[in-house]
């Protein structure tokens, strides 16, 4: 059984509405697993005793009363900063609001965040140029405080930015309720703040190993630890001396200077001497008085959930977004298509003019086999674009912006049509040139089973991608998975002869290969007359070929198999519709389970007043 790891422990504080808390601390100091705990974000690995209290009373953050911005800005990088927010508007805005409204208050934002300049520009990433970085933090704030958000937690809103852009974007956050009229309550963790930055805070909480080394209003930090023999040296920035006082990953000494006399101590003794001189402080006893006059007052008032936008309108905005964000992304389908035609074309040629021979027959089912296993295995090339829009969808429904069944549906009628478009260029190239079986009919299967099983196997990479969000490990998966796939499919070895146990009950039956090479061998064969190639004449039929070559099941017709595979694209699409929500059921569950009896308390109080906090988490 592994041993259970403290990572904060008794901490105790206060966040007032339209004022900015800071959690600072060194690396590892626990800064967001606290903004994570009084988000109710933590991990199912972690457990946690204690309670969230808002407004005194024990509640849950609903929808629209709280935001949280990752440190990560996970966008869609093919989209401008306009419809960046523009769709997050149309998405989370309910539909009382008109889309003028809606779109009223996506520009008001972008205005309030200093993006007005950078409206039209793409958000940019990688192979893209785009926006600067500290533009997009301000673009992931955007998006999250359209709904007004009484409540806002930012995970290192400076991480990765110049000290500049750090300034700029952190105080456009301090001054949002000015330009909003909200009484907003922010929290944010932070690393190491500029000078300029550090005066936008409000209030300070500063933690070591877990600990509460100081809390309180961030201007008496310094003069805190100067009573304590640690004042900060002249024309130094006060949160770069704080941070190194209380940083131990180097277990560098400190100098100490009491009472006029000047000595030399480890970083451990320095942190163990704040801690305890904090624990002891008149501070901290003001602290706990404010919690507790915050938890015997009268603050029952609730904050309710916020409407969305109707499931029909999210489903519409989901496909139109999506389906930009595919024609944008050359990684998509673009460099795709091209692929697709230059191998439909190196197909098209190498079996060109196939005539009635008995060779002939194993060239028409080698190219079939071709174009319906190793064409659409290139669908797997899609499986980085497929991560990205994963990791989006994600930050966006645990901020509660949309429902999973309406992302399931955009993404689905979005692909459609690249699926369709996918499907018949190449398709056309390859099927005609090599002499396959005239009439329209034979074509028109062709191409819905060719785009059945790209669809298909999208549907699977999309489930791959859901389950394993990593680019090398998915892509190592979904080969592996199509691989067995194939081999059951009736071709390398054929279906009687293929191992009962598990090859032939139940992999060839679950195999989508199998019904695209018997349907498309059915599509082929039936009708024609091959020469028999033995020296004595005659012909064969395409149906003894069907049987007794390729052992085909005759039972049913072609069109059966096609409609498995239309049934299988369903199947798949649902299978990743539960997958998603069984994920998210289970995660609480799994909370729930690792969760232990409250010790201790962990309060916040986002309102009109003010917002405590006390907890341990281990």
């Amino acid at each position: 059984m592994k041993e259970s790891k403290s990572i904060l422990d008794g901490l105790t504080g206060y966040a007032k509405p339209g004022q900015l808390l800071a959690i600072m601390g060194p690396s590892g100091c626990g800064k967001s697993t606290l903004l994570d705990a009084l988000a109710g974000r933590l991990d199912s690995n972690t457990r946690q005793s204690g309670e969230i209290l808002i407004n005194g009373s024990k509640q849950a953050l609903a929808y629209g009363t709280s935001a949280y911005v990752t440190q990560d800005d996970t966008l869609l990088r093919t989209l401008t900063v306009k419809e960046a927010v523009y769709y997050s508007a149309q998405l989370q805005l309910p539909n009382t609001m008109s889309k003028q409204e809606k779109k009223e208050r996506a520009d008001f934002t972008i205005k309030e965040m200093g993006l007005q300049d950078a409206i039209n520009t793409r958000i940019g990433g990688w192979g893209v140029k785009g926006i600067s970085g500290g533009q997009k933090r301000r673009v992931s704030i955007s998006i999250e405080i359209l709904t007004r958000p009484r409540l806002l937690f930012l995970d290192e809103p400076t991480s990765g930015l110049d000290s500049a852009a750090s300034y700029y974007v952190m105080k456009r956050i301090a001054s949002l309720d000015k330009k909003d009229g909200i009484q907003r309550t922010i929290i944010a963790s932070i690393h190491q703040p500029s000078t300029e930055v550090f005066q936008l805070f409000h209030n300070l909480c500063l933690l070591s190993s877990g600990k509460t080394v100081y809390f309180g209003p961030a201007s008496a930090a310094s003069e805190f630890f100067a009573s304590n023999g640690f004042p900060c040296p002249p024309l130094q920035n006060p949160s770069d001396h704080l941070l190194k006082t209380i940083n131990k990953d180097f277990d560098q000494d400190i100098e100490m200077d009491l009472a006029e006399i000047n000595k030399t101590i480890s970083t451990e003794q320095a942190i163990g001497i704040l801690v305890s001189s904090y624990k002891s402080s008149e501070r901290n006893q003001e602290v706990k008085n404010e919690v507790a006059v915050l938890s015997d007052k009268d603050n029952n008032s609730t904050y309710k959930k916020k409407e969305h936008a109707g499931f029909l309108n999210q489903c519409l905005v989901l496909t139109r977004r999506s389906f930009v964000n595919m024609f944008r992304d050359l990684g998509y389908y673009w460099l795709r298509l091209g692929i697709y035609i230059a191998l439909c074309i190196s197909s098209a040629t190498i079996f060109n003019g196939l005539d009635k021979s008995y060779g002939s027959i194993q060239d028409r089912s080698s190219f079939l086999m071709f174009v319906f296993s190793f064409l659409t295995f290139m669908t797997i090339g899609g499986f980085p674009s497929y991560v990205e829009d994963m990791k989006v969808f994600e930050r966006e429904r645990l901020n509660g912006h949309y429902g999973v069944t309406a992302y399931v549906i955009g993404n689905t009628f979005s692909s459609i049509p690249y699926l369709l478009m996918i499907s018949l260029i190449p398709g056309a190239i390859a099927y005609f040139p090599p002499g396959l079986q005239n009439g329209f009919e034979h074509f028109l299967y062709f191409f819905c089973a060719l785009f059945c099983c790209l669809m298909l196997v999208e549907s699977l990479m999309m489930i791959v991608a859901s389950i394993v969000p990593d680019f090398l490990m998915g892509i190592i998966t979904g080969a592996g998975i199509q691989g067995m796939m194939m081999l059951a499919g009736g071709f390398f070895r054929l279906p009687n002869d293929l191992p009962k146990p598990f090859w032939r009950y139940p992999m060839f039956y679950i195999s989508f290969h199998r019904y695209a090479f018997q349907g498309s061998y059915k599509n082929e064969f039936e009708g024609l007359k091959f020469n028999r190639g033995d020296g004595i004449g005659g012909y064969i039929s395409g149906e003894e070929i069907l049987r007794n070559t390729f052992h085909v099941d005759m039972s049913y017709s072609k069109w059966v198999d096609l409609g498995i595979l239309l049934g299988m694209i369903v199947l798949y699409r649902v299978l990743f519709l539960i997958i998603i929500k069984t994920i998210e059921k289970l995660k609480p569950f799994v909370v729930s389970l690792m969760s232990v009896s409250p010790r201790k308390t962990l309060q916040v109080l986002e309102k009109p007043s003010d917002t405590p906090l006390h907890g341990e988490i281990v």
